[in-house]
């Protein structure tokens, strides 16, 4: 999977005028079946695109580490659509990327399935049937380091998010454990930056419950959405509530680490439920809720907001349960707000007609992050009965802080596919979008298609900035970002005292800079354009 190409598109604007600009479409070209997981936007404001592929021969040197089955595959492309760097990473036999998270010190954490024993780019042996498979990388897409977790069962990952004291919750699911509730449980695995597992959490009910994302709280916890086909599960006094240990373990976690296990203590409503459960920043369970009605809703994905949560995905149900809102046909998305303690604020529905599959959401906060003012949906919908002229395109919804749809838009493409799924979507700060997913004529052959568009309406929501430092207070290394357009510019570093430390020339609106060597305290950065415009921010050294 190797060609690379760039070109225009249409977008079809359905609610509305149309007020985008088209920036630039990549489109990946393959012969195989390839499965796109996620877009990342990484720190310096470029884009990770991560997925499954097989390598072809043609595409890979005599002497590469090839297999044939599937592997690890990442493009990162910068702000303008071209390739940075391109790797693969093979085991023996297939592994599947699901999920990658930008680190602050600008590289990344990747969580995929592995049926692979040692071998090739895999350094530890199978734990039996399929097992996690986690690799850190730089931002150059060197490996750091990689752990294989995993038991006699079968594991597979599906999400990993970054904590606040700089380790890993990596959540997965894990089939018939001896250790679980039902025929699959949830896995969480919490780790410290270099890849010690810590502890381990499994969480499950009298049936199925799968993982479907997390996200980190502002507590230095997560939320988990879980897809749940499963009953509570009733249990003794001592044992009910958060954090029972066990002494046994459903890894073979060195050191005795704790392993504890949660029963699920709310019921479904119906076929399949909304099961979302916040951890503490310990991995503990703070609180559960189950949301649903008498058919089948599956959560796809969550986001935070400057009040609590909001909780998105697909419902087949009526009003039922503690379902308010019905469906008009097929498949419709239902969003639910909650606040920070799991209370529901407000539930909404929409439709796009046939089977509407939510992928992604993001959400547009103030500069202050005290409001949000509006969310940004991602998704397509699949023809059930009769073929809509939108059906297996990219779909936009944009609602405002009350769920209230503001507008909605097919985006086709310069050459639409019979069959074009999209995977993820993210909302840059400037107020373009990325959207990513699958391109394909026919089953077997998707190309990966990545997108980015420049939206005038989101574009008007967002607080304008001269200068941005992040993470500040900083240890090892700061971004600087510059907010107003520019073609040269020189950023400086000054102490308190005034004598200047550092100057670097820069094209980009987000340069990386080295503060390691700088002492504890208060630094000045100077932004000087070719334009004769200046701004100032304070940088802490901690």
């Amino acid at each position: 999977m190797k060609k690379f190409y760039i070109s225009a598109f249409t977008l079809c604007t359905v609610l509305g005028i149309s007020a985008q600009e088209v920036v630039w479409q990549k489109d990946i070209k393959s012969s195989t079946q390839d499965f796109l997981s996620q877009v990342t936007t990484t720190i310096d404001q470029q884009y990770l695109i991560t997925g499954s592929s097989i390598q072809s021969n043609k595409q890979q040197p005599t002497e590469s580490k090839q297999n044939n089955g599937y592997d690890f595959h990442l493009v990162k492309l910068n702000q303008q659509g071209n390739e940075v760097w391109e790797r693969y990473f093979s085991g023996q036999n297939h592994d599947y990327l699901s999920a990658t998270v930008t680190t602050q010190d600008g590289g990344f954490l990747l969580a995929g399935t592995s049926y692979s024993g040692k071998g090739l780019d895999k350094k530890e042996d199978s734990k039996g049937g399929s097992d996690i498979w986690l690799i850190r990388i730089n931002e150059f897409g060197d490996e750091l380091w990689q752990k294989t977790l995993g038991s006699s069962s079968d594991e597979e990952a599906r999400a990993v998010i970054q904590t606040t004291d700089l380790g890993f919750f990596v959540a997965g699911n894990v089939q018939n454990s001896s250790k679980g509730y039902g025929s699959k449980d949830v896995l969480i695995t919490k780790l410290d930056k270099s890849g010690k597992e810590l502890s381990q959490l499994i969480l499950g009910g009298k049936g199925l419950d799968e993982v479907e994302k997390m996200i980190p709280t502002r507590d230095g916890g997560a939320l988990l959405g879980i897809y749940s086909r499963s009953s509570e599960v009733r249990v003794s006094g001592s044992e009910k509530g958060s954090g029972m240990r066990d002494a046994g373990s459903v890894s073979s976690l060195q050191n005795s680490n704790p392993v504890f296990r949660n029963s699920k203590q709310t019921e479904n409503f119906g076929e399949g439920d909304y099961w979302i459960v916040k951890l503490d920043k310990n991995g503990k369970v703070e609180w559960e809720k189950n949301f649903g009605g008498k058919g089948d809703d599956h959560v796809r994905t969550l986001a935070l907001t400057s009040t609590g949560f909001i909780i998105g995905g697909e419902s087949r149900s009526e009003r039922s349960g503690n379902k308010t809102v019905g469906i008009e046909e097929g498949t419709d998305l239902w969003l639910i707000s909650l606040n920070e303690r799991g209370d529901e604020q407000w539930q909404k529905s929409y439709n796009f007609k046939n089977r509407d599959i939510l992928m992604s959401m993001s959400v547009l906060h103030s500069a202050d992050d005290k409001s949000s003012k509006g969310i940004l949906l991602g998704g397509y919908t699949q023809a059930e009965g009769r073929i809509q002229t939108d059906d297996e395109t990219f779909w936009m919804l944009y609602l405002d802080q009350n769920g209230n749809e503001q507008w909605r838009k097919h985006v086709k493409g310069e050459s639409r596919k019979k069959e074009e799924r999209l995977s993820d979507l993210k909302l840059n700060r400037d107020g373009s979008i990325i959207l990513a997913g699958t391109s394909a004529e026919e089953l077997g052959k998707e190309n990966w298609k990545i997108v980015k568009l420049g939206d005038k309406q989101v574009d008007q929501l967002i607080e304008k900035y001269d200068i941005k430092i992040y993470p500040n207070p900083v240890s090892d290394y700061a971004y600087v970002e510059i907010g107003f357009d520019f073609k040269d510019a020189d950023i400086l570093l000054y102490d308190m005292s005034g004598r200047q430390l550092q100057s670097i020339k820069t094209k980009n609106r987000v340069t990386k800079i080295n503060t390691q060597a700088l002492v504890q305290g208060a630094y000045l950065v100077t932004i000087k354009t070719d334009a004769n415009k200046t701004a100032n921010a304070k940088l802490i050294k901690k």
